[in-house]
């Protein structure tokens, strides 16, 4: 499944990497051989969700990358910067990011906290500024720099996607707004920004947690897209930081599609068991 050896000494900075979506594309390129660094906060075992850094790490060591954990908030920004300066000190460079950390509550304007709302933001929107500038300079001297957003296309600006979890969809839709701005103003650096979205839902322990948020409607609309594993995402990021970063760049991508053109028509396998949650 698409792995050629591309990533090979690569070093790649992935937030949000300890599970999920994340974890998937650090698995992807630690089978080539890459230096994969974990961005993430839980260092410990969360009360509902698997997975920690290190946890995390054995896997990427154990599919044949070599592996940093850090310990990272992305709303803070010295956390941020101590992890970069020890991904350079330990792999002498970093060559692509993934920001892919998010914090998710598809919660209504009435229900949404503004503690929740403000978590969002610091998030999803600083935390992938941030990580993008603290690694730009390392970007500029990297291999065939990348930077790629888990984020939506913005061309499908329609009041459907943001009614009912405006403030959620607001916050990842400025992270398409950084894949606009910054693809061209690191153009000269041949630095690509690209983005990156699920055309159908992602099986991920975060969704299982945050279920019990949706309306019927919301999971109808699930069932109807067919929930994905994350490896189907994984697959499409390992195709686009593989593609030529000065000519392959401000694109946002759908998986499916990315892999379509990659030759990929049989999706099977990428199917997730229908949840326990579902209740039809």
């Amino acid at each position: 499944m698409l792995n050629s050896g591309k990533l090979a000494g690569r070093t790649l900075f992935i937030t949000g990497a300890s599970r999920g979506i994340g974890k998937a594309i650090a698995l992807k390129a630690a089978r080539d051989g890459a230096n994969i660094v974990i961005a993430a906060k839980t260092a410990k075992p969360h009360p509902k969700l698997p997975g920690t850094i290190y946890t995390a790490a054995e896997e990427v060591r154990a599919a044949g990358g070599q592996c940093l954990p850090c310990v990272v908030d992305v709303r803070n920004e010295t956390q941020i910067q101590d992890a970069v300066d020890l991904a350079v000190k330990t792999f002498g460079g970093i060559d692509i990011v993934v920001n892919n950390a998010s914090a998710i509550y598809l919660t209504s304007t009435a229900e949404t906290s503004v503690k929740n709302f403000d978590m969002m933001q610091a998030i999803i929107v600083r935390g992938t500024f941030l990580v993008s500038k603290f690694c730009l300079p390392h970007l500029k001297v990297g291999r065939n720099p990348h930077i790629l957003n888990i984020a939506p296309p913005l061309m499908h600006l329609t009041p459907e996607r943001f009614s009912g979890h405006v403030a959620y969809t607001m916050a990842k839709y400025g992270m398409s707004i950084f894949v606009t701005g910054m693809a061209e103003e690191f153009r000269s650096d041949g630095i690509a920004v690209n983005a990156l979205w699920p055309k159908s839902a992602i099986r991920t322990g975060a969704t299982e947690m945050r279920a019990k948020q949706m309306s019927r409607e919301d999971i109808a609309l699930l069932l109807k897209l067919k929930l994905r594993i994350p490896d189907v995402t994984a697959d499409a990021a390992y195709a686009i930081v593989t593609r030529d970063s000065r000519s392959y760049t401000q694109h946002f991508c759908i998986d499916e599609d990315i892999l379509r053109e990659e030759g990929i028509t049989d999706f099977e396998p990428y199917a997730a068991p229908r949840p326990k949650w579902v209740e039809m």
